[in-house]
């Protein structure tokens, strides 16, 4: 055995080797022992090799300590992925069991926690642009939002222009255009009112009762604006529609008197109200003060009355049909007496102011529709010539200047075009029960609408077809009635019947 050499125990002590027997000599590279070396006697190139390679084993150890308390370090002082830093786990554990088989082939590197930090960096950086990715697609989800709202408001004001609905509301029933084109409801949207329309094509309404009366009467009514005026005996009567159209104030606005009899028929004129009585007299009433003016006109009841331009024309049971002027200087001065040799029951000035037509009882060899010019009084025509007798004509009305609409006993209504033909109609529709047709009324497009004799039926029609659209029996059997008068705006339609006032509301089914 060799004994160490002096002071080995020091080294030993600070290099943390333990002392133990000495290993065999080594041989150095040429099998034999080597010269004395500072390491002590006996020792050649082997004892060399050997000492270089403790040496190297003890800093290893050293580097591998520090590099493992770096790592700790590097554990305890960072926080959570989610603010860019290291997790919780070691180096280790991040890299897995590859980062350690590296590191124990490369000590260096696992000493300086090298593997661990540069996964760490590529997990944060894969969670930040995932994040980012997030957040990304909820930003284009956002604004693909809002882009789609930009469109439906854009599309929104598109489809509700005038200029897109006008064509299609002119080829639509009662949409407030006229034939011509013209647009008698400007304050109404032009989309409402076709929507209405289709209720009015296919007969969708909700029926209601606005006023009743305790005996049987035969009334007549007009609208202006937001009013409504009635004839109930011999009061005419007028009543202030509340917003919604289908319902009236019960408490009357006015009430306008001064007939003996019954009001037969009246009209609205220049802020007056013209009316004509069962007593032969026509009256004149201010509609916003108190002024009436009466006078005798005709020898028997006035049947009709109507009023345009400052003229007054009337027709009575006398036979007789009569002209007036409105002046007040000159109220109850006869400017013309035309002997119609029939009873007149219906009349009505042209819109040119140039003439005028008068509906007779058809008692005579002639028609019952005659015009007659209203400077002079003279008959310049009449129209059709195959009524049979007794096809009177109760209520007649012109569209336009050369255009009218009659009907009466005959139960059919008849329209006119004085520029193509004077003795034969453009078209004709009949009622289908052959009921008397009392009233008639339209939008002056497409809708007609008609008032019979029987059970108070109401019935729609579209010009551009001969069969009736839809048909509203407004009174039952024990109360049967006709209709005398009928009045319509683009969302209601209103019937005086003997017993009550009925309203059709198209707007609100």
């Amino acid at each position: 055995m060799v004994s160490p050499p002096p002071g080995a125990a020091a080294v030993a002590a600070r290099t943390g080797l333990r002392v133990g027997p000495a290993p065999p000599p080594l041989m150095g590279s040429q099998g034999r022992l080597g010269p004395p070396g500072n390491g002590g006697p006996g020792e050649g190139e082997g004892g060399e090799a050997r000492k270089l390679q403790e040496g190297r084993v003890a800093r290893g150890k050293r580097r591998k300590g520090k590099g493992k308390g770096k790592a700790r370090a590097g554990q305890g002082g960072r926080g959570s992925g989610a603010e860019g830093k290291p997790g919780p786990q070691t180096a280790k554990e991040a890299a897995g069991p590859g980062a350690e088989a590296g590191a124990r082939a490369c000590p260096r590197e696992e000493a300086e926690g090298g593997g661990s930090v540069e996964e760490g960096a590529r997990g944060i950086i894969k969670g930040d642009e995932g994040s980012a990715g997030a957040g990304k697609e909820a930003q284009g989800r956002e604004y693909r939002k809002k882009e789609a709202w930009r469109v439906c408001r854009w599309l929104r004001r598109f489809t509700s222009c005038d200029l897109l609905w006008r064509r299609i509301a002119r080829a639509s029933l009662n949409s407030g255009f006229t034939r011509l084109g013209t647009d008698l409801m400007t304050s109404v949207p032009v989309k409402e009112r076709v929507k209405v329309s289709q209720n009015w094509r296919l007969g969708r309404c909700r029926e209601a009762i606005l006023l009743k009366w305790r005996c049987r009467q035969m009334p007549w009514m007009q609208l202006e604006d937001d009013s409504l005026y009635i004839s109930q005996a011999n009061f005419i009567l007028a009543y202030q529609f509340r917003p919604d159209g289908a319902s009236l104030n019960r408490r009357p606005l006015g009430v306008f008197a001064g007939h003996d009899e019954d009001v037969c028929h009246f009209v609205l004129a220049n802020s007056h109200i013209i009316s004509a009585g069962g007593d032969g007299k026509i009256g004149v009433h201010k509609i916003h003060s108190t002024f009436t003016v009466k006078y005798s006109a005709h020898e028997q009841e006035v049947n009709c009355v109507d009023c345009k331009g400052g003229i007054i024309v009337s027709g009575s049971r006398d036979r007789t049909a009569k002209v007036w002027p409105l002046a007040s200087g000159r109220l109850g001065q006869c400017l013309h007496t035309i002997q119609t040799e029939d009873r007149v029951w219906s009349i009505a000035i042209s819109p040119l102011l140039s003439s005028f037509v008068t509906g007779t009882a058809c008692c005579g060899h002639f028609s019952p529709l005659r015009i007659w010019d209203l400077n002079s009084g003279q008959l310049m025509t009449h129209l059709g010539s195959d009524f049979p007798p007794g096809a009177g004509v109760l209520d007649v009305m012109y569209e336009s200047p050369f255009t009218l609409l009659s009907c009466g006993y005959d139960t059919y209504v008849r329209y006119w075009d004085l520029r193509t033909s004077v003795r034969k109609c453009v078209m004709e529709w009949e009622e289908p029960h052959d009921s008397t047709l009392y009233c008639l009324q339209t939008d002056g497009n497409h809708l007609l609408a008609t008032g019979s004799s029987y059970y108070g039926v109401v019935r729609l029609w579209d010009r551009r077809q001969r069969a009736c659209l839809h048909a509203f029996p407004l009174t039952s059997t024990p109360l049967s009635s006709p209709v005398y008068c009928l009045r319509l705006t683009t969302k209601h339609l209103y019937a005086a019947l003997s017993y009550n006032l009925h309203v059709l509301d198209f707007q609100n089914p």
